[in-house]
């Protein structure tokens, strides 16, 4: 990963709502998160794991900042194209 940050984080949308985060543990210890969209119900599951190498996972493979909350504003988001102007990371 570079060590160089930048102030832009990726934030998941659906139905132009920010979708919520929610954190779950299993019996065994093991943890898991999941993007829900409380408008359709769509879903994204997320598997925790240790992040050592990511040429594992293909060439180009990269991680991003991801912004994630279990209560997120109740608002319809602006459109993409309003921030993408000053995003040196496209």
């Amino acid at each position: 990963m570079s060590t160089a940050q930048t102030p832009n984080v990726w934030v998941p949308v659906c139905c132009d709502r920010v979708m919520r985060y929610n954190v779950f543990r299993q019996s065994d210890g093991s943890a898991y998160g999941a993007l829900l969209c409380a408008v359709c119900n769509k879903n994204i599951t997320l598997e925790l794991e240790q992040i050592a190498d990511l040429n594992v996972y293909g060439d180009g493979a990269r991680a991003l900042s991801l912004l994630a909350s279990p209560k997120p504003p109740n608002a319809e988001r602006r459109k993409a194209a309003d921030a993408v102007d000053n995003d040196k990371t496209l």
